[in-house]
């Protein structure tokens, strides 16, 4: 079973930071890139960041060079950190990974089931 888990929500106050983490667990596949995405109540889901095994990156224009999006020591982690934060950042962030079966030749996309960011004083 492949899963993406996600943690480190919560709630923080208005220009403080917060650090996201997502592993993807199980076994016989390999990343292709992870990243994030975030839905705001009301809102269409979207994109925040991502990063490949290359290290290639894509950031929304939203981020204005206030999310980091980085690798941990395991290769199948990620993580965000959310600074100078606002109000308006409050959503569900989803962990999304490209992940390929090794027997496989074409890969599959996974979510995580999401944590809550609540910026308010």
């Amino acid at each position: 079973q492949v899963q993406l888990v996600e943690s480190g929500g919560g709630l923080v106050q208005p220009g403080g930071s917060l650090g996201l983490s997502c592993a993807a667990s199980g076994s016989g596949f390999s990343v292709y890139y992870m990243g994030w995405y975030r839905q705001a109540p009301g809102k269409e889901r979207e994109l925040v960041a991502r990063l490949t095994r290359g290290r290639d990156t894509r950031y929304a224009e939203f981020v204005k060079g206030r999310f980091t999006i980085a690798r941990g020591n395991a290769t199948k982690t990620v993580f965000l950190q959310l600074n100078s934060l606002k109000p308006d950042v409050t959503a569900v962030y989803s962990c999304n990974g490209y992940l390929r079966m090794l027997r496989c030749v074409a890969g599959t996309t996974y979510w995580g089931e999401g944590t809550l960011v609540t910026v308010s004083s």
